[in-house]
């Protein structure tokens, strides 16, 4: 019988702010001060987080971090893998997306040669490299890094030979460039994007599923609309960014977006999509305290963590 293992990834270097960091102690500390016995539970591994005075002192512009990136998607994907391959199911609680770098990287790697369904679930789409990016934030590459592009086409700038290198290492991460294909790959309330991702959104049709169209479907349909675009996949993975959330939720996130989800249809989503047998890893990411006000997104993001988990437990 499957078993839930817990990845705790505190580092936040890929976010555009410091408090990103924090997210994953403030969603224990909620479970603790509500009474849960959640995180006694579940086995939990704990990612080697970077120091200040181990980050390396070229931090490029237009790739910031991108060394101490790859460092952590390293320990990510090796510990995702350990955990797949001993035919249990990875719960990765992150810090900020460009974790998932490492997640995606783990799966490919225990499963090298099955096709891989991503589901993500976020306002933004993750789409940049460091030809693109408007902010050099490595949280804003995960996908496209993944895909193993550079989207060259709408290149805005040219890369020196250290950020070369650097990218590439990250593509390839485990060996296997790419990860997953755009086929394989569906949007939820994702409504932020700059012009250098629509044109990768448009160029390979990219499905997204907006909250009106949830509003207007209604959670059954859209599940099975997902899972239906996923139906050739082996395994699929569904990584939630909170700020998929709306901002009436809370608007402690790093990059807050207007229009997004309510809390019941996010969190009915993911129930319904685990439901699937092909879905073999969750990742909760993108929580900042520091930004949080009278409505604290750690605590949403555990009301959420919890409902969600306790539905795939009956199903392991």
């Amino acid at each position: 019988m499957k078993s839930i293992k817990i990845v705790e990834v505190k580092s936040g270097v890929g976010a555009g702010t410091v408090g990103a960091s924090l997210g994953v102690d403030e969603i224990k500390k909620i479970a603790s001060e509500i009474g849960s016995d959640f995180f006694k539970r579940y086995e939990s591994f704990e990612i080697k987080n970077i120091s200040e005075k181990e980050k390396d002192s070229n931090n490029f512009v237009c790739a910031k971090n991108i060394k101490e990136t790859l460092e952590i998607s390293e320990q990510i994907a090796e510990r995702v893998k350990n955990i797949l391959d001993e035919e249990n199911f990875p719960l990765v609680i992150s810090s900020d997306h460009s974790t998932s770098i490492g997640t995606i990287a783990g799966i490919k790697m225990a499963h090298k040669d099955k096709r891989i369904g991503v589901i993500w679930i976020d306002a933004h789409s993750d789409l940049h490299s460091p030809y693109t990016t408007p902010t050099g934030n490595m949280h804003g590459m995960p996908v496209l890094a993944s895909l193993g592009m550079d989207n060259s086409e709408k290149k805005v700038r040219e890369i020196g030979e250290n950020i070369f290198n650097e990218w590439e290492k990250l593509k390839n991460l485990g060996k296997i460039c790419p990860k997953i294909n755009y086929e394989d790959l569906v949007y939820v309330g994702l409504r932020d994007y700059e012009e250098q991702e629509k044109f990768l959104i448009d160029k390979y049709n990219l499905p997204v599923i907006a909250s009106q169209e949830i509003t207007d479907l209604g959670i059954e349909k859209v599940v099975d609309k997902i899972l239906s675009t996923l139906f050739a996949c082996d395994y699929i993975y569904i990584s939630f960014d909170v700020d998929s959330l709306d901002p009436s939720v809370s608007k402690g996130t790093g990059i807050s977006v207007p229009d997004g989800l309510k809390e019941i249809d996010a969190t009915e989503i993911i129930i319904g999509l685990m439901k699937s047998d092909k879905v073999c890893c969750f990742e909760i990411t993108e929580i900042d305290p520091s930004l949080d006000n009278d409505k604290p997104m750690a605590k949403v993001a555990f009301n959420i963590l919890e409902r969600t988990v306790n539905h795939l437990n009956k199903g392991l």
